[in-house]
């Protein structure tokens, strides 16, 4: 071919198929290189992958058959065991999904595999130390690229359905495709051309006479017949390329469509659901506005009291925006109220450790929270004999502890509660420091307020329905300048609640005030909605309050995948520690927070060691109205040395409850299961508690009865100020999380540098480095890919991440392996050493 000559369309459709005119053989035009074929009617279809591994592992069963021989096959992020090889065609026993499990070792020959919470774990014992550490290579590995996988998917479905089609792409797309149509119109006008020079050298031969011309008209027939044969293929070619093109464009076209019609369907519900609801809402205050004309009731105008109802019966209705966002106002005649007391505690409760079989084979189990039975209850009228006791005239007449039949009383009116009262005063302090510790000047107020910026939340909320949103990046405009590890620290905001509870005598009433002291950890939730920072893998946070409050707390980010904090609090009688993980999913109009954590705090003097887990958060009118927060659910609160339990329900709310919205209700019982208190009270305001003096078998209704003395307060929330409700609604003791201080980690969260512009109401500088420090954590974690990969292809053991101040234990009380404090941080902080903590900012 000269230089510069454009080919021809038959050089064009030759190049095409990868031929050259050389190649091209008469009597076999396809010779050369073999054309894969294309499928355009679903794709090809994908060969089945074999596992990453497989081998005979021994499973725990339960306590009667012990470990029995599976065949566990690793395969997609997936470990699954059969009985036997057979079984792989047709019957699976199990299988956990790698993404967000926990992998862990026991002894030389014992792993463990732990789905997110504990749900469901897999105990198993391999034949020598040799096989149970390549089997661990093995799924740190697949856990590796089970999550690269999904990160990649959820990045691919966010840029595919998050980000419109433009015009731009859609004329590209019009453009390739009228190309491609160019195409087949040209390859037809060939086979058309082609196709009739054959048709006329077929009839030429026909009319000759002699044998002479006979051999050169055949191979022009040849000749003809090749060129017919390859421009038929281009144009099949054609076809199939057109064809692909279009299943391509049509697929994406179509999931784009279907994302829309499904989010427009969940919204048509939701707004269908809405109008429904303000619908009742109507009627049911049109009935109440009737009943209150015929009764002639009025509502009490004690604004400025805060007292919480405890009656169950008539309750003085309000409009829906007091409702809610005002505390609840009741009469102060109320004598009755019903609580809801277990029947039995031989069950599995939402915390998964307050059962008596959590020692034997509830751990050992491969259970799941959705199989888990409710534990029986029984409603109690419960009816006081005396009027409500004067809080502030009674904490002067009765110390704490000093009566078993009446709890004493905390009215949580500062923070320096814990060290002026007088029953602390001579108590020297087990953690270091002293009362003689000059206590530090610190901030009541926020650098500046929150600012005024709109944004649609449902914009970017409506493409996160049904996804767990910590894996989902927000901006900092749906954020509070704390990370998650300083909202876990601000649980101790009520800490002197413990310290009242470490001079209780009678183990009933120290659980009294263990449970007001869990109850108070949600006061901040009433009017606080913004969204904590997801801390970065190796952050950490510090909060020394020896000097005020009489205790020192440190925290660490030591997963990413799943996310989990552990922190370790300790005070002058006690301490207390926790793992923190939670499952969050976005259903459109509300965003449902479950924690999977267990909490542990242990009284040093009494050795009373007690366990909870957290209940349900759940965030409502995420479409539209105003954003509200409810906590619900059930809390078991268990002694795991004596036995004693208290049972906590935090009641849903709802628009046509008559009750006192946010209600909390319990009881506290010893080993014997004998009521001992009884709680009630709202978890946004306070909480009262009584004791039973008497049993009476039943009412009239069948109800059993409960004569309670007195009612004590033992929390009460301080109440937020209109100039700190325009500082992100933060208390004077949530402000102090993040100031800055002098001799912390690097990594410590005050040293976030996104987390202080945001402080500073420097959101747009805010976001930006967000974005960079995320974008570095990503990098930092295929970093430790691509090593696990280098290790396994070499055939030598990668260890996994592990945290820098908690190390990973077997917890004595539930049986599972959690992170422990090694209690080396506060010395390396006297050194100024910080030679261990990575750079992740």
């Amino acid at each position: 071919m000269a230089e510069g000559r454009q080919p021809d369309i038959e050089t064009r459709i030759i190049l095409r198929l990868d031929l050259s005119p050389e190649e091209v053989d008469p009597q076999n035009p396809h010779k050369g290189r073999q054309l894969g074929r294309i499928v355009v009617d679903g794709g090809m279809a994908e060969t089945q992958k074999e596992p990453e591994i497989c081998g005979w592992l021994h499973k725990w069963t339960n306590y009667l058959r012990g470990y029995q021989k599976r065949w566990f096959v690793l395969q997609n992020g997936m470990l699954a065991y059969y009985r036997s090889q057979s079984e792989m065609s047709h019957t699976c026993r199990g299988a956990i999904s790698l993404h967000g499990a926990l992998i862990y070792t026991e002894d030389s020959c014992n792993l463990v595999v732990s789905t997110n919470g504990g749900t469901q774990t897999f105990h198993l014992r391999a034949g020598s130390e040799v096989e149970r550490q390549r089997w661990v290579t093995a799924l740190e590995l697949a856990k590796s690229k089970a999550i690269r996988m999904m990160e990649s998917e959820e990045e691919e479905e966010l840029e595919e359905v998050s980000t419109p089609i433009d015009g731009h792409e859609v004329t590209n797309v019009f453009k390739m495709l009228n190309a491609k149509l160019d195409d087949l119109q040209t390859c037809c006008e060939l086979i058309n051309k082609h196709g009739n020079s054959l048709t006329k050298a077929l009839g030429d031969l026909e009319m000759l006479d002699s044998h002479q011309d006979m051999s050169g008209k055949v191979k022009q027939i040849n000749e003809r017949a090749t060129l017919f044969r390859i421009t038929v293929t281009a144009m099949i070619n054609a076809c199939a390329e057109y064809a692909k093109s279009c299943h391509t464009q049509g697929k994406k076209w179509q999931k784009a469509i279907s994302f829309e019609k499904e989010q427009r369907i969940k919204l048509e519900k939701m707004v269908e659901e809405l109008a429904q609801q303000h619908r009742k809402l109507e009627e049911a205050a049109a009935v109440a506005a009737k009943e209150q004309q015929h009764q002639g009731v009025t509502k009490p105008k004690n604004k400025g009291k805060m007292n919480v109802s405890i009656q169950g019966s008539a309750q003085s209705d309000e409009d829906e925006d007091n409702e809610f966002y005002d505390a609840m106002e009741t009469s102060d005649q109320a004598t009755e109220f019903t609580v809801d007391v277990p029947i039995s505690s031989h069950r599995r409760t939402s915390s998964e450790i307050s059962c008596d079989s959590q020692k034997s084979e509830g751990n050992r189990s491969n259970s799941s929270s959705d199989n888990e039975e409710h534990q029986a209850s029984q409603t109690v009228r419960c009816v006081r004999t005396k009027s409500t006791v004067d809080v502030t005239a009674d904490e002067n007449e009765k110390p704490a502890g000093s009566s078993k039949s009446s709890l004493s009383v905390t009215s949580g009116k500062s923070n320096q509660s814990a060290t002026s009262s007088k029953s602390n005063q001579s108590v020297a302090l087990s953690i270091k420091g002293s009362n003689s510790v000059a206590k530090r000047v610190r901030r009541t107020l926020l650098p500046e307020p929150k600012p005024n910026y709109p944004l649609n939340l449902w914009s970017i909320m409506k493409n996160c329905i049904g996804k767990d949103l910590t894996k989902i990046p927000m901006p900092v405009n749906f954020s509070e300048p704390l990370s998650m590890l300083q909202r876990l620290t601000e649980d101790f905001e009520y800490s002197d609640i413990l310290d009242q509870a470490a001079n209780c005598d009678d183990s009933c009433e120290q659980l009294s005030y263990v449970a007001a002291f869990t109850v108070s950890s949600y006061a901040t939730t009433a009017v606080r909605t913004g969204k904590p920072f997801n801390p970065l893998l190796g952050e950490t946070y510090e909060c020394d309050r020896t000097d005020d409050m009489g205790w020192r707390c440190i925290n660490e980010q030591v997963s990413h995948h799943p996310p989990m904090a552990a922190q370790f609090c300790e005070g002058r009688k006690w301490i207390c520690w926790q793992e923190f993980t939670m499952v969050s999913k976005f259903r459109g109009k509300y965003l449902q927070i479950i924690p999977m954590g267990i909490a542990h705090l242990r009284f040093l003097d009494s050795g009373n060691h007690y366990t909870w887990r957290k209940v349900t958060t759940t965030i409502h009118n995420i479409i539209v109205g105003k954003l509200w927060v409810d906590n619900h659910g059930e809390m078991e609160i268990t002694n795991h040395r004596n036995g004693d339990k208290c049972h906590l329900k935090y009641i849903p709310y709802s628009y046509f409850n008559r009750e006192v919205q946010r209600k909390v209700t319990g009881c506290v019982m010893n080993n014997k299961e004998v009521v001992r208190y009884v709680l009630n009270g709202t978890w946004d305001g306070k909480i009262d508690g009584c004791a039973v003096l008497k049993i009476k078998e039943t009412d009239t209704k069948g109800k059993p009865i409960f004569e309670l003395g007195p009612s004590k307060t033992l929390w009460t929330r301080r109440q937020l100020t209109e100039e700190q409700e325009r500082y992100y609604c933060f208390t004077e003791f949530a402000c102090q999380l993040n100031e800055s201080e002098a001799g912390v980690a690097p990594t410590d969260s005050r040293m976030r540098p996104d987390q202080r512009l945001m402080e500073e109401a420097k959101w747009d500088e805010a976001n930006t480095e967000k974005v960079r420090l995320e974008e570095k954590q990503r990098a930092n974690r295929r970093k430790r890919e691509q090593d696990a990969e280098q290790a396994a292809t070499e055939g030598r053991p990668y260890p996994p991440y592990e945290p820098i101040w908690f190390s990973k234990e077997k917890d004595n009380i539930t049986g599972n392996v959690v992170h422990v404090f090694k209690g080396d941080y506060w010395k390396c902080k006297d050194k100024s050493d910080w030679a261990k903590c990575p750079d992740i900012y």
